[in-house]
């Protein structure tokens, strides 16, 4: 780098290459995002709140999301939740089952990739440590047949969260990606107690002992190579 250049980012006449990128990632989470996302903490835990937000709250989104998968996804994104946010909000009833209702869905921004990457490496930056238990998953392999049994027939997971695309509920994420999109650590952490992330949110607390609590976050880890593809 040119001695003058240097000299003036030492002075704080110019900014730096990096700064300014999170700058502009930070410009548009608020210009794009916050009217749909809550970015720092709601001081409000109503069921309200929970019912009238647009979008999935951020202010952890450093702490859930892997950023590769955040700047892909922001270029060409598409529904995790096949009714959006609010099921109920987005359904109609049918002859044989209830189905979305794509004319009540509004398409999320695309943004390009330079515009992607800043708003991904801003996102990265609202961690959450008081949230996730880093190191908490152990990493260990699961049979999937034995996972897959825990998950639909034992606990229920698969009447809200599909674990391949069209098989499962609709009213839950999809989970048969979640390998790519998630941290394992906030995976777990949110089986274990989801209510400490949102006390009203509708997904329940299962009480898992610690080896299942192993076994379900690292079935759905591995759903990605082997369902979602």
């Amino acid at each position: 780098m040119n001695l003058h250049i240097l000299a003036a980012l030492g002075l704080g006449l110019v900014a730096a290459p990096v700064l300014a990128a999170e700058s502009a990632g930070a410009a548009l989470l608020k210009s794009q995002c916050m009217s749909c996302h809550a970015l720092a903490k709601p001081e409000s835990a109503s069921l309200d709140r929970l019912w009238e937000r647009k979008g999935p709250d951020l202010h952890y989104a450093g702490s859930k999301f892997k950023q590769p998968w955040l700047e892909k996804w922001l270029q060409k994104p598409v529904r995790i939740r096949p009714a959006d946010e609010l099921y109920a909000r987005h359904v109609r009833g049918t002859d044989k089952e209830d189905a979305v209702d794509e004319s009540t869905l509004t398409p999320h921004v695309k943004l390009s990739k330079a515009e992607a990457e800043s708003v991904a490496a801003a996102l990265m930056a609202l961690a959450a440590p008081d949230l996730v238990e880093k190191g908490a998953f152990k990493g260990e392999k699961v049979s999937m047949t034995m996972g897959g049994m825990f998950f639909g027939k034992l606990r229920g997971c698969g009447a809200c969260h599909m674990a391949k695309p069209g098989s499962g509920g609709a009213s839950g994420a999809e989970l048969y990606t979640a390998g790519e999109r998630l941290q394992a650590d906030y995976i777990y952490s949110y089986i274990k107690n989801p209510q400490k992330f949102d006390p009203r949110i509708w997904m329940p607390t299962l009480g898992l002992a610690e080896p299942d609590l192993q076994r379900l976050t690292g079935y759905i880890l591995q759903l990605d190579a082997r369902e979602g593809k």
